[in-house]
């Protein structure tokens, strides 16, 4: 599955979601969803590395739950970037194709 494809599966299960529960997904709502989903992923690395609580959860269920957040954030980043219309794959490659080590000078 390609970028695009995902980011219109994600689309779909976020409107979704959203018309059944009345949230309106203001650009604001976006950016905080994904403070929030990032706030997620933290306390999951840190109940999966032994720093927090395992609330009775099993190893299993601590890196299912790792997992379960990493998909979130990444599913809240290509819905920011689709409703700010910003073309994730491009965007990506802007930012990070000239860290490449095939594109930068040996002194780097």
């Amino acid at each position: 599955m390609d970028m695009q494809d995902l980011s219109d599966e994600v689309e779909a299960v976020s409107a979704h979601y959203a018309a059944r529960h009345g949230i309106d997904r203001t650009d604001e709502w976006f950016v905080l969803k994904l403070g929030e989903e990032v706030g997620e992923l933290t306390q999951a690395f840190l109940a999966r590395s032994g720093q927090a609580r395992r609330k009775g959860r099993s190893d299993d269920e601590l890196e299912q739950g790792f997992r379960d957040e990493i998909a979130d954030v990444l599913a809240q980043v290509l819905l920011i970037a689709r409703h700010f219309d910003v073309p994730i794959d491009d965007a990506v490659r802007e930012k990070w194709a000239e860290w490449h080590p095939d594109r930068m000078g040996s002194d780097a």
